[in-house]
């Protein structure tokens, strides 16, 4: 593995410099001649590795320039008469890489596939998600012949937890004979996720570069203020790997960040300790002290002026947090736009652009302005103008002329595009962007801000990552442009600058796999290679891989404690006779004792609440403990909760209620009195009557109502219990060992063999739970489908793929074996085009877990037979799933039936969207989904010709207006 962590020595350069001079006529000398700017070491490195028929995994910073291998694979291909395929994470990265290659090699030579676009498809070099070469291989197309080189650009997602298995597929899965140049962020275990490619790809060589071509400078804004977070004059990415003790070699990339990022406050990291001392005094005392402006930004002319600038509006007293409009103009008065701010939240990116705007802040120049406007209108000029309304055109369109935009999913693609080119080229000065931005779009900024350090996943608030952070904040700092980079973090109450710190310090996480047999999978694995090498393959994967590295360590650990309980055992060994069987006793003994103690607690606790389950208002009771010990009248009875809580009066006429943890033992009734009709608690003259009713009955002694029983059985608690452990004692204190004079020093050796042993025992399952175990989740896989009868037996007892496992074999999607059943059960038989959008979109779209309500009213009767269908059998479905120990697939959600159906109708956007919290973006997207499944199912073989026709009229019906115009997401 090679690292590059930062300059090279002298010697270093020398011989780099007679290496470069003996390429001048390779390959890799050809492409060099082609740019205009020097190659770096990591780069040089990594293209020399392709050019001598290697395969590659580069792992660097974002925006350090990973991107030129894979643009020198293309130049190799090229070169050869092969075929390149660059493969991105997503729509969006692909569609930006396809511009960006066809202006280079021109629009002929580039291609361009994202499942529902198809461009050039037969070009030498083609630019598609990943999902489409993984279709690509399971279907043997021929659009694979003479393919000699594949980039997979964001290859680190692979440990994304719904699409990442799919990188995993395709790299197992590639021709021997083609190269994979592998890009990656900067991973803490690449040397692991290297050594899995070369196991599986063959020869590849693992480029680590974690030096920033545009250093990272670190801050927190306080108020209005930009404060460094570190002390010292010294960026992260400056400080010197830390190297081992005996060979002064950098250590390896997981040890290295081990090292490094132990202490936020060791050498090189130390936290600037007025952010510390703020955070200690935050609540306290006010901050009456003044932060610098700008501690060390760029060096510009302008500089000391800016720093020596007042704060304005400056108080005394607790920080208050920037407004987003007052967050820009800081960075604005000192030079550090443009900036993204990352905002984890749609609304928020679009009210901050709105705060802008209302605020009255300019970012550009007239003649911007000018420009902006021609790109804008150009832009909007194909969407029907109906449309642009509910489109939000108009403010999308003002805010740019400000300089101002957000970027997130539910925009319309074309709108996200435009801002995109507009920020690249610098005429738009701020963004306000969700985290899907970080995802690999090229959009670098001098600056980028957090406004917040959590997030909500889907299901609770939770804080961002170290990887998340790097991948946010890795986007300050444009290479060619800018001699610095800043992260901004913005102050809110309860910050912790050292917590900051570990964030900022960490630049890497650990790359973990996300793979697991799909139905469609193992399919199409057992169709082209049978089932006993469909195991082998998937006992390839990145996923068992990992597995296997963990249970070698932990048969290493096993190892070890084996040999540690033989010398347990040893020094247990007593004269007198088996001491292991005695400790036995011991053990089984206190086993027995702490059974019948925990019962015991549980049976009282049990005979508590039952007793106060019991009780009736008008009960007179003592309360033994408490905040209220003593006499009281129970006024109602509590059932809702986990234990009864029933309400009280207490004879000082204090409200409460009392629970088992007031009580010695179960309470009984020492007498009742009648709660008259009109008795109102929050009236203090009907609590003082009833209490005094409570004293008299007290004093007359008058026994509960009659049939109240009050034995709660207390002398039959356990008694089997006790007799077992008489048992126990009786045979202890019979064996030999008991007079043992060592005893004790041979029990303790005991205690820590029988611990030794369970802890190694437990080690012994997670072993045999890690052996295989993507195999066996593959053998569950196949037993759904069999039982599904999409596999049966052949002739030859072997497993056969029936007609009905053909067809999933062409079925992609989350919901891959519902969407063939719905197929089987006739679900599309008896809908026209229309209806079967509106059905296909039950088995595409996803809610957000707070818009899932209750089941609507479907458009038609037949629809609502096909819904009908769908439903019962996920239901099915999951039964069978959770039978078998499998995933469950997620349930059908019928959100967008009815704006489906009205635009399949040809309705107008406004009226689509009406009445829906769905953004114009986000419907395109779906619908583009939508598309996609419907043309899978127009192109399965052997499908029903009218389905098959009604699928590819559904999508004529979709594929209009907005969506028809709008570029791929």
């Amino acid at each position: 593995m090679s690292s590059i962590s930062g300059p090279l020595s002298p010697s270093e350069s020398y011989r780099a410099s007679a290496e470069r001079t003996a390429e001048a006529g390779t390959y890799l000398g050809g492409f060099v001649r082609t740019l205009d700017f020097e190659l770096d070491e990591f780069q040089r490195l990594a293209c020399r590795s392709l050019q001598d028929g290697k395969g590659v995994l580069v792992a660097a910073p974002t925006g350090a320039g990973k991107t030129i291998v894979g643009e020198f694979a293309i130049y190799l291909a090229l070169e050869r008469n092969l075929k390149a395929f660059y493969t991105t994470p997503i729509k969006a990265l692909s569609n930006q890489k396809f511009t960006e290659l066809s202006e280079k090699y021109g629009a002929e030579n580039v291609g361009l596939l994202t499942g529902d676009t198809s461009i050039n498809g037969d070009a030498p070099v083609v630019v598609m998600t990943t999902e489409v070469l993984r279709n690509m291989l399971y279907a043997d197309s021929d659009t694979l012949d003479d393919l000699g080189f594949v980039v997979m650009d964001e290859v680190h997602y692979l440990a994304d937890r719904f699409r990442g298995a799919v990188w995993e597929e395709v790299i197992i899965h590639l021709p021997s004979e083609v190269q994979v140049a592998s890009l990656s962020a900067t991973v803490s275990n690449a040397e692991e996720f290297g050594a899995w490619l070369d196991t599986v790809r063959g020869d590849t060589d693992i480029i680590v570069s974690e030096h920033r071509p545009v250093p990272l400078w670190q801050h927190v804004m306080v108020g209005r203020d930009i404060v460094d977070l570190f002390a010292g004059e010294t960026t992260f990415d400056e400080i010197a790997p830390p190297a081992d003790a005996e060979t002064g070699a950098p250590l390896p990339v997981q040890e290295r960040l081990t090292s490094a990022t132990k202490d936020a406050d060791g050498p090189g990291f130390e936290v600037n300790p007025d952010l510390l001392k703020m955070a200690r005094s935050e609540g306290q005392q006010s901050f009456a002290g003044r932060f610098g402006h700008g501690g060390r930004s760029q060096r510009r002319q302008h500089r000391q002026r800016t720093e020596d600038r007042p704060r304005q509006g400056a108080q005394p007293g607790a920080v208050r947090k920037a407004s987003r409009p007052q967050v820009i103009a800081s960075l604005d008065r000192q030079d550090l736009l443009p900036a993204i701010t990352f905002i984890f939240s749609r609304a928020g990116c679009d009210a901050a652009v709105a705060q802008c705007v209302s605020s009255g802040l300019w970012l550009t120049t007239e003649k911007e302005q000018q420009i902006i406007a021609q790109r804008v209108d150009e832009a909007g000029q194909d969407i029907p103008s109906e449309d642009l309304d509910v489109l939000g055109f108009w403010t999308w369109r003002d805010g740019l002329l400000r300089g101002f935009a957000a970027h997130h999913a539910g925009m319309l693609p074309t709108f996200k595009e435009v801002v995109e080119k507009l920020f690249v080229e610098g005429l738009v000065k701020a963004v306000f962007a969700t985290e899907t931005l970080a995802l690999g779009v090229n959009m670098p900024a001098r600056s980028v801000v957090l406004e917040k350090l959590d997030k909500f996943n889907g299901e609770a608030h939770v804080d961002i990552t170290a990887g998340e952070y790097t991948q946010l904040t890795g986007r300050a700092g444009r290479r060619g442009i800018d001699i610095e980079g800043h992260a901004v973090v913005l102050w809110q109450p309860g910050t912790d600058p050292a917590a900051v710190a570990g964030l900022a310090s960490r630049r890497t996480y650990p790359l973990n796999s996300s793979f697991r047999p799909t139905y469609n999978m193992s399919i199409n694995l057992l169709a082209q290679f049978g089932r006993a090498r469909a195991r082998e393959i998937l006992e390839s994967s990145f996923a068992q891989f990992q597995a296997d590295r963990s249970v070698v360590g932990l048969a290493k650990q096993v190892r070890s404690r084996e040999e540690s309980l033989a010398g347990y055992a040893k020094s247990m060994t007593c004269h007198l006779g088996d001491f292991t069987e005695y400790a036995r006793l011991r053990r089984e003994l206190s086993d027995a004792e702490n059974v019948t103690s925990r019962s015991k607690s549980r049976a009282h606790k049990s005979l508590n609440e039952d007793s106060l389950a019991r009780l009736m208002p008008g009960d007179v009771v003592d309360v033994p403990g408490g905040r209220a010990p003593g006499p009281a009248i129970v006024l109602s009875s509590d059932h809702s909760g986990r234990e009864p809580r029933p309400a009280i009066l207490t004879l000082d006429n204090q409200l409460r209620r009392i629970g088992s943890e007031d009580l010695e033992g179960p309470i009984a009734p020492l007498t009742r009195i009648r709660i008259p009709k009109s008795f109102n608690a929050k009236v203090p003259k009907s609590r003082r009557d009833l209490a005094s009713s409570a004293r008299n009955a007290l004093r007359e002694n008058r026994p509960p109502a009659p049939g109240r029983s009050t034995d709660f059985g207390l002398g039959s608690v356990l008694p089997h219990q006790e007799k077992r452990i008489t048992a126990l004692r009786r045979a202890l204190r019979a064996h030999p060992c008991h007079g043992c004079s060592e005893r004790e020093d041979h029990a303790r050796w005991s205690e820590r063999w029988w611990k030794l042993r369970r802890e190694t025992d437990a080690l012994v399952r997670q072993i045999q739970g890690r052996t295989n175990t993507i195999a066996k989740t593959f053998d569950r896989v196949c037993d759904v489908l069999s039982a599904y009868g999409y596999l049966e037996a052949g002739a030859d007892g072997r497993l056969a793929i029936s007609p009905d496992g053909q067809r999933l074999r062409r079925i992609y999607g989350e919901k891959d074996l519902l969407i063939s059943q719905a197929l089987r059960l006739g679900a599309l038989n008896d809908l026209d085009a229309v209806e079967v959008a509106a059905l296909a979109s039950v088995l595409v779209y996803q809610a957000k877990r707070e818009d899932r309500g209750l089941r609507p009213r479907m458009p038609s009767v037949s629809l609502e037979s096909s819904v009908d269908v769908v439903i019962r059998e996920w239901s099915a479905l999951e039964d069978v799933e959770e039978s078998n120990k499998l995933p469950l697939t997620a349930e059908p959600e019928l959100g967008l039936v009815w704006p489906m159906y009205k635009w399949a109708k040809g309705r107008h956007l406004q009226e689509v969207l009406n009445g829906t919290d769905l953004a114009a973006g986000d419907f395109v997207r779906w619908v583009k989904q939508v598309i996609d499944l419907l043309d899978q199912l127009a192109k399965i073989p052997g499908l029903d010709p009218r389905v098959s026709r009604l699928c590819a009229e559904a999508i004529s019906l979709i594929r209009r207006g907005v969506v028809a115009y709008s570029s791929v997401l």
